[in-house]
Order: structure tokens, then sequence, then C-alpha cells
């Protein structure tokens, strides 16, 4: 069989039949993951094509995965960040939902005080054990969706639920058809994807649940989960681990729409942000994350990075507010006693600082020589110099302009008399042995004493 795709305006097969393999013993791809061993990255040559949804938008899971590695927020916490994810997402919801625990009393405190807040984006979802009763709670607390954890390696069927393939399966779909019936709709979680038989489980088993969503006319959702952080973006690299194979095979083999398939991934090796986009690329509406990537062992998908890549992907941010992060950031740290390593893109208090003087020098001259973006306007950070034996008169300069605000004609040069007094109290200091960063107290103190000895203003 074939159909007319009008995205591609070509004649393409639609007669892929991927039956479900049972097997006796478990697959676990002990060529790719010999567990005492590094992982291999395998080829194979194959690609897929790129097809990117018509709309791609995000979702959040800071009130779930990002709870799971860290100590629970209170109810006041989560919904001052839900304020603020709200404010970020902006008026057309780029960030569409936020994923809830149910468990306690507090959780389900926590959903009520963010629903009173009525807002459209993001919608709150949940997350539960698959059980009639957790459903049953879904539907009294007005939540439309949840997630449901139906787990598809064989790590997980044969070592974790002691199950066989065909078991799992029927399993999970009288949980998903549970759910229905509920009046829930279900949101699939594709645990562990990435080390997972594709083709005989994956594809099959999404394949029934396309066919039990025909039947029902209720949406049911894929999240594929990259649970390990196992997920690679090679162009050529074998399943399960290609992510661009994944996204494509769910879509194109087991016919789940775009808007219903969504990536959730960790950063084990560091390419948490980048499958995420690739995700995005290759058929999948939306990316799971948290904010600052908080999530379980070395975290999720930080939500404000993939803001970043939805800006550069699409040219636009959509209606969001980017400032927010910042916001976000400041709560993190202040009031929450979260430390977030210094050099952490778009969040971390170093991320647009300089140090060396020949940068320092080219900020002064123009701050687009040396910066990503303008800093300032879209994440009230405007760009700073920190003061060490290599910043020159250049980063002083710069330094006293942007802490005591001097532009224009008010604006001191590296020439001027203050630059190179406190320059040269900066070199004395190190002379002397000094190891450590100059402090902006100190340089504000130094800065308005030679500005008092020459009888100047700041």
């Amino acid at each position: 069989m074939f159909a007319f795709n009008k995205k591609t305006n070509l004649l393409e097969s639609t007669s892929q039949n991927y039956p479900l393999q049972d097997v006796k013993d478990p697959n676990l791809f002990r060529e790719f993951f010999p567990y005492s061993e590094v992982p291999k990255v395998v080829f194979n040559h194959r690609t897929v094509p790129m097809n990117v949804p018509n709309e791609i938008w995000i979702t959040d899971t800071t009130f779930r995965d990002g709870q799971q590695s860290r100590e629970p927020y209170t109810v006041e916490q989560i919904t001052h960040l839900f304020d603020l994810l709200h404010q970020l997402s902006g008026p057309n919801g780029v960030v569409r939902m936020s994923e809830f625990f149910l468990y306690t009393r507090k959780d389900q405190e926590a959903v009520h005080k963010c629903m009173e807040k009525g807002y459209q984006f993001p919608e709150i979802t949940s997350w539960i054990r698959a059980s009639k009763k957790d459903f049953q709670l879904v539907k009294e607390l007005g939540l439309k969706e949840t997630g449901i954890l139906v787990s598809c390696s064989d790590y997980h069927i044969f070592h974790k639920m002691h199950m066989s393939r065909h078991q799992a399966v029927g399993h999970y779909i009288g949980v998903v058809r549970e759910c229905i019936e509920t009046g829930v709709r279900p949101r699939c979680h594709f645990e562990d994807i990435t080390r997972a038989d594709f083709y005989g489980f994956v594809v099959p088993f999404a394949t029934e649940l396309m066919q039990l969503m025909e039947e029902t006319g209720v949406p049911v959702k894929i999240r594929a989960c990259d649970t390990l952080g196992y997920g690679v973006t090679y162009p050529g690299s074998v399943l399960p681990r290609s992510v661009q194979g994944i996204i494509y095979g769910l879509n194109h083999h087991a016919g789940v729409p775009h808007e219903l398939l969504e990536w959730h991934g960790h950063n084990d090796f560091y390419r948490a942000v980048n499958n995420a986009t690739y995700a995005w690329l290759y058929g999948a509406s939306a990316v799971n994350c948290s904010l600052l990537g908080i999530g379980e062992r070395t975290g999720n998908t930080p939500l404000e990075a993939m803001v970043m890549e939805y800006a550069q992907l699409t040219g636009s941010l959509n209606g969001m507010d980017t400032r927010v992060i910042t916001e976000i950031a400041e709560y993190y740290e202040k009031e929450l006693g979260y430390v977030i390593p210094p050099m952490t893109p778009f969040v971390g208090k170093n991320f647009n600082v300089t140090r060396a003087g020949i940068h320092a020098d080219g900020i002064l001259k123009n701050e687009e020589i040396y910066n990503i973006f303008d800093t300032d306007k879209l994440l009230n950070r405007p760009v700073l110099i920190a003061i060490s034996n290599t910043s020159g008169t250049s980063g002083i300069a710069h330094w006293i302009n942007t802490y005591f605000n001097l532009k224009g004609e008010a604006a001191v040069s590296k020439k001027h008399p203050v630059v190179e007094k406190v320059y040269q109290w900066v070199n004395e200091q190190y002379n002397e042995g000094r190891v450590t960063m100059i402090t902006d107290h100190e340089l504000e103190v130094l800065t308005l004493q030679y500005m008092k000895e020459l009888d100047l203003e700041a």
C-alpha cells in the first residue's frame, strides 16, 4: 500500500508491518552496551530524512523528574516557579505543559494552587502509578492528561518486570485502555528506548497504541525516554541509539503523528540538548525539559537551553520573555540555595563575563565582538568584566562603566586617570602575590576614592 504525502509531495509506502518479536532471552545489545566498558557507537550508514513538524514546543518536568534528584519543593516554591514558567512561555504557549507528581497531599495541593491561577499555558499534567485509583484521582483533580510508565527495553521487561514482551504489551495496553475509560488522555513513557529492540518491540507496541487511539478516538501521546542518555545524533548511527532513527521510525513506521511525539532525554554523555534538538528536526513536536536541567543523575535537558534552540531554529521567540530565565536562576540561588556552576550558559554568573585583557579591549570598542547576543536586552545580563592580573586598562574601564552605568560622554576610556590608578593598584596586588580575583566591592571603594581625589564624579 502507498499514499500521497502532502508534505513531501511524493507517493510513500504505508504498508510496513513489524510484528512483535517475543523472544525467549532478553536482547541486551551487549555488542553496544558491554557493562564493563564504555558503550559503543555503531554505524550502518543508513540515514533518514529530516522532517520538522509544522509546530514545535517545549514541555516541562521540573516538578516531576526535577524533584527526583533534590529535596522536594514546597508548595510555595512550586507555585512561584510555575508563575515564572508561565511568564517565560508567553501568550503563545511555547512552554506548553508542566508535569506534576500526584503522590502526596502536598503534591496535590500544589496542583490545586497552580490550577487556581487559571493559566492556559503551561497546561498542568501528571505522572502517576498505573492504577485505576490513580486515574480516578487525575480526573477528580480536573487534569486532562497523565503520564504512564511503559518500559520498553528488555533490561526492564525481563529483569525488572519479570515478563515476556508479549505479556508486557498486553499489560500496557490494558492499563492505557483503563486510563482512557476513566476519561483521561494517556501519555505513554517509553522508558529506556535507547536500549530497546526498536523493530521487535517499540514499533509494534506503538502501532498497537495507534490502533487503540483510532478505536477510541482519544489521542495517545508517546514520550521517547532516553533514560540513560545513550542517544546519539551521528549520521548513519545504528538503532537503538540513533535519535533521528527513533523519531523517524515512530512517525513513519508506527504512524505516530508529530504532535503526539515527545522526546525526554538525560545528560549522562553530555548530549541532552543536541539530542532534543534533533528530535525536533526529525519529527517530534515536543521536547521535555526541566529548569536548569535538574533531574535524575546528570539531569534532564535544560529548559532554558531549548528556549534558545527554539529561537535559533524558528527565528523567533514567539512571545517568550527570555528575561525571566535570569529571574529563575536568581530564585534558585537566593531562595532555594541551589548553586549554579558559574560557567553554565545563560544562567551561570560568569557565562558572559570576560577576564582576558584583549577580550575586554574588544568589548570596550564594541561588545558584539565577544558577546553571543545582546544579553542585557534578552536576559537582563549586561556584559561584565572580571578584574584580574590579565584584565588590563580596557577591562577596568569597562568594569567602571558597567558598574556605575556610565554611558555616552560620561563613560571613561582606558586612558582615563582613574582607570590608570586602579590599574596600578591591581598590578601591585598581584605583584605582591595575590592569587584571587579582585572583588566588585574593592573596585567600587577604590574607584570612588580616586574619583574623590581627582575631584571627579561617578
